[in-house]
C-alpha cells in the first residue's frame, strides 16, 4: 500500500506559442499595409479676388423671439403673434431686396414652434440669407 501523497503539479500555460503567433500577425499586417503619401494630393485653392461690396447696403433684419412667443422685428414689438403680422412687418422692411441678411434670435426658453414660424415666414418672403442665434437670458 502506497501511502505517499501525490504532489499535484499546477498546470502551466505555455505563452511561447502565443507570442509567436502574435509576432507573425504583426509582421503580416506590417507587410500587407499600404501607406498613402498624403503630400501628393493635388488641390486647387481658391484665389483671393473679392470685389468690394456695394456702398448702398441696407441694414440686416433681426427677428427676436421672446420666451412668451412674441416677435420683435428690429427691436419693435409686434401687436400679436400671428404669422401674418410677422410677414407684413418683415415684408415692409425688405421691400424688393431679397438678399438682405436675416437673423432670427430666439430666447432659450422660446418654443420651437415660434422659431419655426419665423423661419417659414422668412422663407415664404424669398429671403435666403438666414442666420439663427439663441439668447440665454
Amino acid at each position: 500500500m502506497n501511502l505517499r501523497r501525490r504532489t499535484h503539479e499546477e498546470p502551466e500555460l505555455s505563452l511561447i506559442s502565443l507570442v509567436d503567433v502574435v509576432l507573425l500577425l504583426l509582421i503580416f499586417f506590417m507587410i500587407s499595409t499600404t501607406f498613402v503619401d498624403e503630400g501628393r494630393l493635388r488641390l486647387q485653392l481658391p484665389q483671393a479676388g473679392a470685389e468690394p461690396l456695394a456702398a448702398q447696403q441696407q441694414d440686416p433684419i433681426e427677428i427676436a423671439v421672446t420666451a412668451g412667443g412674441e416677435y420683435r422685428v428690429n427691436g419693435r414689438v409686434l401687436i400679436n403673434t400671428s404669422a401674418a403680422t410677422l410677414s407684413a412687418a418683415v415684408a415692409k422692411l425688405v421691400g424688393e431686396s431679397r438678399e438682405l441678411p436675416v437673423t432670427i434670435r430666439a430666447d432659450a426658453r422660446a418654443t420651437h414652434q415660434s422659431v419655426v414660424t419665423a423661419m417659414d415666414v422668412v422663407g415664404r418672403l424669398g429671403l435666403r440669407n438666414i442666420s439663427i442665434a439663441t439668447v440665454s437670458e
